[in-house]
């Protein structure tokens, strides 16, 4: 009886400021995170301008833009009992605000052979999919960082649940390096993230959104919680 109990106490301690736990309340941000979704709407998130053209506009082009894309993705990024959903008939949602070092935890579901991804810095991607899914050739699971040429792009295990069933993310990045852990297993493990839009002449951005990606898919979002760090 007594070993029981102290298994219980452990196992109640473990779970304690976790997110996720069954009895934390959904979108409600552990110590020390900040919730980037609210559970009620959309703020702190706008729609899609890629970082490498927002970066040329004068922010009177930039305002004008952001209103016109704003019209165009938000309808199909909508707010159900706290849960984020996308139709899969839009466009990327990104962060209002950009970042630097920070670690960042996402809940997401996917259907069966849906395709989706979470972009650091305005660049491409942690990969979320079907690791059994149409588009997904190598059958490999979700955590990689698909777009990367000359490092690692694919995760170190498979970790995903079956599509339908909820998974969680928890994502470092500092300077260039990124580690990911999915479902509490390591699959990313301090890997350079390359720069997406400018291949080989730049490096990563300093700051730059976060982004919930778009493929086509409908898909749900949850308990997506930020810490910035220091640079």
């Amino acid at each position: 009886m007594k070993k029981w109990l102290l298994a219980t106490s452990l196992l109640l301690i473990g779970l304690q400021g976790a997110p996720g736990a069954a009895d934390d309340k959904d979108n409600t941000p552990p110590a020390g995170f900040t919730a980037l979704f609210n559970g009620k709407d959309l703020t702190n998130w706008q729609g899609l301008i890629e970082i490498n053209t927002r970066a040329k506009m004068t922010p009177e082009e930039r305002k004008k833009a952001q209103e016109t894309v704003d019209a165009k993705i938000l309808p199909h990024w909508t707010v159900k009992d706290g849960i984020l959903n996308y139709d899969g008939k839009g466009n990327n949602l990104q962060t209002v605000k950009d970042y630097g070092n920070f670690e960042l935890y996402v809940d997401w579901k996917i259907e069966k052979n849906g395709d989706s991804g979470i972009y650091l810095r305005g660049n491409p991607q942690v990969q979320i999919w079907d690791a059994n899914g149409k588009n997904n050739p190598k059958k490999v699971g979700s955590g990689g960082l698909y777009n990367n040429r000359k490092n690692p792009s694919d995760p170190l295990v498979l970790a995903d649940n079956p599509p339908g069933q909820w998974n969680t993310f928890w994502i470092k990045m500092v300077g260039d390096r990124v580690t990911v852990k999915l479902n509490g297993k390591l699959v990313v493990d301090n890997t350079p993230l390359e720069n997406y839009w400018d291949k080989g002449k730049l490096p990563l951005p300093a700051r730059g959104p976060i982004e919930l990606q778009h493929h086509g898919d409908h898909l749900w979002f949850k308990n997506i919680y930020v810490k910035e760090l220091l640079d």
